[in-house]
């Protein structure tokens, strides 16, 4: 799945790059106002990278503004979690812990409705809010102002990262992404 941006009000997203704590970073801000959709697949499968989906937006006379993987993924493409896109759920919210980062609870799910919120997953499924575009992802970096609490400094695990965080009023969405490998 792609997170991406159209151009109704893109120039609203404001993209910057950033260093924290020493590292680079690409910081992202969008606001309800934005068309922020989310993309998983066209006529010929899962789109697998933003060239692709910006090919399929150009014939509907749409300009991909800004993009971002958005959930974690199975080899196949298919979503691993809760994945809403327009309304549909394509994909089911799983609770439960288990191997890798994503079941590395607590996991979230960013939710686009009304206007943006991240939900804990177990408190989405009691919750069950109205989301037209969802994504499951894990594990949740920031936990009501803390890091996650099994972060190691010293991991070794090295990535390209990227994540969400939502203002308190739910009408900014800020994005992150790691302009290097990092560890969380």
């Amino acid at each position: 799945a792609l997170l991406a941006l159209l151009p109704a009000l893109a120039e609203a997203a404001a993209c910057r790059d950033v260093r924290f704590e020493d590292l680079p970073y690409t910081i992202c801000e969008v606001g309800t106002g934005d068309d922020l959709r989310l993309f998983h697949a066209g006529p010929d499968g899962a789109y697998g990278g933003f060239s692709a989906l910006k090919a399929a937006l150009e014939p509907q006379g749409l300009d991909l503004q800004f993009a971002m993987n958005a959930g974690m993924f199975q080899p196949d493409l298919s979503p691993v979690g809760l994945y809403v896109e327009n309304g549909v759920e394509l994909s089911p919210l799983i609770t439960a812990d288990g191997p890798g980062n994503f079941g590395l609870l607590p996991n979230g799910v960013f939710c686009i409705g009304e206007g943006f919120a991240i939900y804990e997953s177990r408190q989405f499924a009691r919750k069950q809010p109205a989301c037209r575009y969802a994504s499951q992802s894990g594990p949740m970096l920031v936990i009501k102002g803390d890091l996650h609490p099994r972060f190691l400094p010293d991991s070794d695990s090295l990535n390209i990262r990227n994540g969400v965080g939502v203002s308190a009023d739910g009408t900014r969405a800020v994005f992150a992404i790691s302009d290097r490998q990092v560890n969380f």
